[in-house]
């Protein structure tokens, strides 16, 4: 299949974009929600780095439905997937059952924010304009049906999102998160006083160990953040994922280039020891939201891990009046820390009818296992 036959100009409203530097900034991003992960300037940021684009396997192909004004109805961060990398709703599972059929599984059509499991909208424009994002789906699947994809699927999508996605009879799939509430706390200790005693007495201790051992923490955004201290995120982003065998997709031009572009909206927890930067963990935020991602360092800090992840974002949104903290994917750990479940959804459309239904089947059974998951989680809650 051609690498730009998916780019082609539709006969309807919608058109199939190479690239989202197609589409104009405040257009798109009228839509996005204020969601850093879908707003345009993360998203071109990705491309222009190369962390995207056809040798990374993440091929753009975004979706615009445009009004006769020029602006947009709604739109989708639609990719062309050559491999299930950087998605966090693994198919791996599925990708083998196929291939043990003699069908191909990739490529396939992914609608998401690369490398960000990061709820929120995905068929930009749903809230407002229903129909409009209905007819990003058909044409999702007119896509899929024409170029003989096995799938198409929409990741970490918003409440707006699965509605439409429910009408038009995809798949669906959830799992859990773990994120933190801010009601209105004055400071940590304010957060602590809504603790168990012994998950208060937890965070304290692991607060004290990090503390006494010399270990100090500041913040800094894109809009002052030096090029040392870029390095540094880049260089513990690496060890991270040389830590798991894992490729890593970002790399310092896109951290450099997405501090500028989102300015106080960037930011990084630089972790110190003897006057020497250690470790850090990079975030975004919202006018509403926390976003935690990044974590990495150069030395064996578990503790300071905690610290750098988990409370002084905490403390930042406390400090900020934030209302939501997501510090990132999995980690059951997180709920002694104040984090507690949310419900995450994903969507699917599956070409092949035999396919379909084995993947049905599947996700019932994984539905049960969710359902008694959700159960062990709020025998954990730390909450008095």
């Amino acid at each position: 299949m051609p690498r730009n036959s998916l780019t082609s100009r539709s006969t309807d409203t919608i058109t199939r974009h190479r690239s989202l530097s197609e589409l104009r900034q405040p257009t798109w991003n009228a839509l996005s929600r204020n969601n850093p992960f879908v707003d345009w300037r993360f998203l071109v940021d990705l491309e222009q780095a190369g962390s995207v684009g056809q040798p990374a396997g993440w091929i753009p192909c975004p979706l615009a439905d445009h009004a006769a004004d020029g602006s947009i109805r709604a739109a989708a961060p639609a990719y062309l997937k050559e491999h299930s990398h950087g998605e966090f709703v693994f198919d791996w599972a599925w990708a083998r059952a196929a291939q043990g059929a003699g069908m191909a599984w990739y490529p396939k059509l992914l609608v998401a924010a690369p490398f960000s499991p990061v709820p929120g909208p995905r068929l930009l424009g749903s809230d407002q304009h229903p129909q409009a994002a209905g007819g990003l789906v058909r044409t999702m699947e007119e896509i899929v049906l024409t170029h003989g994809l096995s799938s198409a699927g929409v990741n970490f999508c918003s409440e707006h999102d699965a509605a439409v996605l429910a009408e038009a009879d995809w798949l669906a799939r959830y799992d859990w998160q773990f994120h933190w509430h801010n009601p209105g706390y004055g400071d940590f200790d304010d957060f602590l006083s809504a603790l168990r005693r012994r998950a208060r007495k937890n965070i304290r201790a692991e607060r004290r160990k990090v503390h006494e051992a010399g270990w100090t923490f500041r913040w800094v955004d894109g809009t002052g953040i030096t090029t040392e201290e870029l390095e540094l995120v880049n260089r513990c982003y690496l060890t991270t994922f040389a830590l798991y065998g894992n490729r890593p997709m970002l790399n310092a031009q896109f951290f450099g280039s997405n501090a500028q572009s989102f300015g106080r909206q960037f930011l990084a927890c630089i972790a110190s020891h003897a006057g020497q930067d250690q470790a850090c963990a990079v975030f975004w935020r919202s006018d509403s939201h926390l976003y935690g991602r990044y974590w990495g360092s150069l030395d064996d800090t578990r503790d300071v891990h905690f610290e750098t992840c988990y409370y002084q974002g905490i403390e930042y949104c406390i400090r900020e009046g934030l209302q939501v903290f997501e510090p990132g994917a999995q980690g059951e750990h997180k709920i002694r820390r104040g984090f507690l479940p949310v419900k995450t959804r994903s969507f699917h459309f599956i070409r092949h009818p035999g396919m379909r239904r084995a993947i049905a089947d599947y996700l019932k059974a994984e539905d049960q296992a969710l359902i008694s998951y959700r159960e062990h989680l709020e025998s954990l809650n730390p909450y008095a």
